[in-house]
């Protein structure tokens, strides 16, 4: 069967009225919601920003071999040894490792839908859209519904992948003589691949199907040419490690710190981090969130814009030449209106939620 194929659909230029005309609800919808999203941003930038500013005015280095009972309940930052004993077991596969995460990536091999679309004007105010259907194999963690495809295959995907993917995590991990809570082992995000040995192989299970090949396990005939179905399975381990953590001393655990300005504050970073290093980090992610959301509802005020003036192209698309000229006119104005109202109004809000903060949001 062809890994590729099209759909053709045509619609006239009646119907693309009548769709237009519903879509300026959805146009109206669209800014409605995006403008005040962006305000709440706006918002969340600053009081992210506050945080830090107290945070960073707040915390205190400490020790990591003795808990400091003079500390309860203040903002602490520590730099050790993250460090566990236990032996983490996949009961599945008999894969053991001395980690304080066991990590086991399961993948089939598996067809994947691609979907491209065209559209042409055509004569009249007509419109015809082309789209275009490809196919190729890939592995993949998740169970891909082949059924759903645009075009139907014999050697269709088989279904959910066995042995899903699983994070194995250790239950006591110390740092120093504090204990590190399952939210911050959780961000230990550094990991190592954990061959699998000949020796871990004698403990695997005949039901699973599986053999072992390189490092990892495989099922299926031929591993340097795979086919539709056939699964391999990789380890990879989170080794004891050194960690910088900002966080609230709460007895020997850390918690998050309540700060005056809105945030909690709860930090884990790999290496001898130091605490004005994690606060900078901290500073440059709220900028970056910052402004990809602002990119985000900028864009969704300017396409809600374009549906509200939708229907008016398509209108003017019955003369070719002048629906062009009309569709090009409208949007380069809506662009520049929808970026200036947008702006207004979300700088506008943001200083009535300020107040007389002297952080400028636009400078996040």
């Amino acid at each position: 069967m062809a890994d590729v194929s099209r759909r053709v659909r045509h619609e006239s230029w009646l119907s693309r009225l009548r769709g237009s005309i519903k879509s300026v609800l959805t146009g109206v919808l669209l800014v409605c919601a995006a403008l005040p999203a962006m305000w709440c941003n706006e918002g969340r930038a600053v009081t992210t920003a506050r945080s830090l500013e107290e945070g960073q005015a707040a915390v205190v280095g400490v020790a990591t071999d003795v808990v400091d009972p003079a500390n309860e309940g203040r903002l602490v930052h520590v730099t050790g040894h993250a460090d566990t004993t236990e032996i983490l077991h996949d009961p599945e596969f008999g894969v053991t490792a001395n980690g304080i995460q066991l990590l086991r990536t399961t993948e089939m091999y598996q067809w994947q839908e691609y979907e491209k679309s065209e559209t042409r004007d055509k004569a009249g105010g007509g419109k015809e859209t082309v789209t275009t259907y490809s196919y190729s194999k890939t592995w993949s963690e998740k169970a891909i519904d082949s059924k759903a495809f645009h075009q139907s295959r014999s050697d269709g995907n088989p279904g959910p992948v066995p042995f899903p993917s699983t994070t194995l995590v250790a239950k006591a991990v110390t740092l120093g003589a504090f204990t590190l809570s399952r939210a911050l082992v959780g961000e230990m995000k550094e990991r190592e691949a954990l061959p699998v040995t000949k020796a871990m192989a004698t403990a695997l299970p005949r039901s699973t199907g599986m053999r072992l090949v390189g490092d990892g396990y495989y099922r299926g005939l031929e591993p340097g040419a795979p086919r539709i179905g056939d699964v391999r399975v990789r380890f990879s381990v989170v080794r004891p490690q050194t960690v910088g953590v900002i966080a609230g001393q709460a007895g020997t655990i850390f918690a998050p710190y309540q700060t005056r300005a809105g945030d909690a504050w709860r930090m884990l970073e790999a290496g001898p981090r130091s605490a004005e290093s994690m606060f900078r980090s901290a500073a440059v992610v709220n900028r970056v969130l910052t402004w990809i959301l602002r990119a985000v509802g900028f864009l969704f005020v300017f396409a809600g814009v374009l549906l509200v003036f939708r229907p008016i192209a398509v209108l003017g698309s019955v003369v070719p030449l002048f629906g062009s000229l009309l569709e090009a006119g409208i949007r380069i104005e809506e662009y520049r209106h929808s970026f200036l109202h947008a702006k207004v109004a979300v700088f506008d809000g943001c200083r009535a939620s300020v107040g007389s903060s002297n952080i400028d949001p636009f400078s996040l």
